[in-house]
């Protein structure tokens, strides 16, 4: 398959080095890796939470311990003892109550990631810390007209974020539809990688791996190693993908099959478009519908390349190796077929709108010279020539406002950026204007590239973050703070 540059790896697309895998599963080569993976398992999800009656009550725990990974007992991070943990479903205009338990050795907290909520007091608040053995109670209120789609939750203490999240907290967020879509059945497939030793224990990273941000030596599904699914001809299915990687791009392609894209985060198109892949920076979620053809098919992630460290650090490349992630075997007497899609409501488009403000933000890595701040790295990464400081407002907007903004990345590797709460429409990549509506809440850039969006502060006032969604680079201090007023 011909390579195709970084540059297209925003929705979909993106190649780069070969990938090497064991045996055809999601266990790559490591000269440190001893774990091996049981494979072939039923493919099975999380606890499943539904909200009854406009509200969600529940509790979390985060804690390191034994957990099933990959067909074997492991010493890991998880919420609730489970990796991932239980899936919230709820709808627009729900109160959602987490009491969340700290019992890991270190701080941590709550992001709600993607989910259009209130940035303040108990709700999505991500300044907020959770001591070891302290407990924290969150209340976030969805607006009535909240974006149906797929969402996640995981830690966003910062300085702890890639490690927490790399270690196996984070779990899935639905948001229903007003009308449901007619499927045979509907499957949440949350992608994760980790590194354990041959004991079961979370690998230790290098410097190294956190300048380029760290990639796992297993990729699993739902904390699974090649997980089997079954499906006869013609049943129509929904996934809702998560990209829960601490810096993993995911290429998925499930060859064989036919895939409808329904959105990507937020962002949902007016009608289902066909696509033989999808492209995920870290953070990213799909909704995709499979119908099945008569075969065995394996889902899988491609290469992906995203730069690498200036020539600096032995040149290390940020390359996102391939890998097989699951299999699905359709087989017996054909399904009926089923209504159509529904179509959905064309989605505001802001590119007509007047704009109340511009501004650009340069995202750049570099050496660290003598005096600077932050982590033992020897390198920098800053937003506008900053390291995070949680002391510091960077940026003020006015509630109900829209902004362009023009997110320049002068470095040699992509980066994708996340903006709390508040959903971009991407209006121009890299010179070309988009001529579709696109909605993201992480919208990757590539290196030495710019992307232009359009944000409308709409609903909430409060201070937030926006940061790079490699988690590691985030740590590191390529994070800002955002008031909105």
């Amino acid at each position: 398959m011909k390579p195709i540059s970084r540059r297209q790896v925003l929705v979909l697309g993106g190649l780069g080095t070969a990938s090497i895998v064991v045996g055809g599963t999601g266990l790559l080569f490591s000269a440190n890796s001893g774990y091996g993976p049981a494979t072939a398992e039923d493919f099975t999800e999380p606890e499943t939470l539904r909200s009854a009656g406009g509200a969600l009550q529940l509790k979390l725990t985060s804690a390191e311990g034994p957990a099933r990974i990959a067909g074997r007992q492991a010493a890991v991070l998880s919420y609730n003892g489970g990796v991932p943990g239980p899936t919230w479903r709820v709808r627009p205009g729900d109160t959602v109550k987490v009491s969340l338990k700290n019992q890991l050795s270190e701080p941590t907290n709550l992001h709600v990631h993607g989910l259009h909520v209130s940035p303040s007091g108990n709700s999505d608040n991500v300044l907020l810390s959770i001591d070891p053995g302290a407990s924290f109670d969150y209340e976030y209120q969805l607006p009535d007209d909240h974006p149906p789609g797929v969402y996640w939750y995981h830690p966003h203490h910062h300085g702890n974020v890639a490690a927490q999240v790399f270690g196996g907290l984070y779990g899935a967020i639905i948001v229903e539809d007003p009308v449901d879509i007619p499927v045979a059945r509907e499957r949440v497939l949350v992608i994760s990688d980790i590194s354990l030793d041959a004991s079961g224990r979370i690998r230790g990273v290098s410097e190294m791996e956190t300048m380029v941000g760290r990639e796992g030596d297993l990729v699993l599904v739902n904390g699974r190693a090649l997980p089997h699914m079954v499906a006869r001809p013609g049943e129509r299915e929904r996934w809702r993908i998560v990209n829960a990687c601490a810096s993993r791009y995911l290429r998925l392609r499930l060859d064989g099959q036919q895939l409808q894209l329904l959105g990507v985060d937020s962002g949902r198109f007016a009608e289902p478009r066909d696509v033989t892949e999808v492209a995920l920076a870290p953070g990213n979620r799909a909704d995709l519908l499979v119908t099945a053809v008569n075969g065995t098919a394996t889902l899988r992630t491609l290469p992906v390349d995203r730069g690498s460290a200036m020539g600096m650090m032995g040149g290390a490349r940020g390359s996102s190796t391939g890998a097989d992630l699951a299999t699905l075997s359709v087989a017996g007497s054909p399904a009926t077929a089923l209504a159509g899609v529904p179509t959905q409501p064309r989605p505001r488009d802001l590119r007509g709108s007047a704009i109340d403000g511009s501004r650009e933000l340069v995202f750049a890595m570099g050496m660290r010279g003598m005096g600077m701040g932050g982590g033992a790295s020897m390198m920098s990464f800053t937003i506008d020539g900053k390291e995070f400081d949680h002391a510091r407002i960077d940026t003020i907007v006015e509630g109900g406002s829209i902004e362009e903004w023009t997110l320049t990345n002068t470095s040699p590797m992509d980066h994708p950026v996340h903006l709390h709460v508040w959903p971009m429409q991407i209006v121009e990549q890299d010179g070309a204007e988009v001529q579709e509506i696109l909605w993201q809440d992480v919208v990757n850039v590539p290196a030495n590239s710019r992307v232009r969006v359009r944000i409308p502060f709409d609903n909430f006032t409060g201070t937030t973050v926006y940061h790079c969604h490699i988690l590691d680079h985030e740590d590191l201090g390529m994070m800002g703070m955002i008031s909105a007023t």
